[in-house]
């Protein structure tokens, strides 16, 4: 195992600069997008893509 050296560890990304914030500022049940619009797109799709032995 290689010893890491504070030289080493500066020319480093950090793990911010990798991954980025690790919590979003919002979550979905945040937005105010009303659930009942979301669950229509969702059953809209689902009927746009029945397949055709379901018919």
């Amino acid at each position: 195992m290689a010893i890491v050296t504070g030289q080493d560890r500066s020319k480093r990304p950090s793990v911010h600069d990798v991954f980025g914030d690790s919590l979003p500022e919002t979550t979905k049940d945040e937005w105010d997008e009303p659930a009942a619009h979301r669950e229509s797109d969702r059953e809209q799709w689902l009927r746009d893509n029945v397949p055709p032995h379901h018919d």
